[in-house]
């Protein structure tokens, strides 16, 4: 993910995987530097392409179930360029507001991509998924509109994107583990609507929390 800002972003302490970016660093540190010469916003669109891929593969598993597994590999791949763009930009001095504007507008079609095509798939209902993309773009709209008030881009909250996007990956690894144990309800909701009914939730307290947080920043410069 492409961004303006070189420290630390508001609220970001909240998210879980903020703990482990020295890890990833790491490992995209390398890639990025071998990869310099390359535009970040063409990362940004094979990124998206692959959030695309993931999804379709998440609805072809009507026919097939072991398509999840696909499913996972194209989530993997769009989540890996999805931060390995932010990190060209910077290494190859790159970052531009047109490129972080690009990647959030992406970044929304990546989410509506991959979440689409779990509500569509045979093991969610359209209501459970209608909810869970609800969440996860308000929650997104919070944390971008707060900095077009005034109060900075604010990314606190329970459901980050970075952690929604590990739980993505091991989502359809876990369903199809469970498929082919036998195991297609747990108390009477699938896996998959068992994740995406914590996505809708948590994306509401996500929105709530971001809310408050502006609405105190905002009140502070008054």
């Amino acid at each position: 993910m492409q961004s303006l800002k070189k420290g630390k972003r508001k609220g970001e302490c909240l998210m879980v995987l903020d703990r482990y970016r020295g890890i990833g660093n790491k490992i995209l540190n390398p890639v990025a530097k071998k990869m310099a010469g390359v535009n970040p916003n063409l990362l940004s669109v094979f990124a998206l392409l692959f959030a695309f891929l993931g999804g379709y593969a998440f609805y072809l598993t009507r026919f097939n179930s072991s398509l999840l597994l696909i499913a996972s590999l194209f989530i993997f791949i769009n989540a890996f360029l999805d931060a390995l763009d932010g990190t060209v930009a910077k290494i190859s001095g790159k970052i531009s507001k047109r490129g972080d504007f690009l990647d959030h507008v992406l970044d929304r079609y990546a989410d509506v991509f991959i979440l689409g095509g779990i509500m569509f798939s045979p093991y969610c209902s359209n209501i459970i998924g209608f909810l869970a993309i609800l969440g996860v773009l308000l929650a997104s709209y919070l944390g971008t509109q707060a900095q077009a008030v005034g109060a900075g881009r604010i990314y606190s909250g329970v459901l980050g994107r970075a952690d929604r996007l590990v739980i993505l990956i091991t989502l359809p690894l876990i369903q199809y583990l469970l498929i082919a144990q036998g195991i297609i309800l747990i108390w009477k909701f699938t896996f998959v609507e068992w994740v995406m009914l914590y996505f809708a939730v948590a994306g509401q307290i996500t929105v709530m929390q971001r809310f408050f947080g502006a609405w105190k920043i905002l009140k502070k410069e008054k």
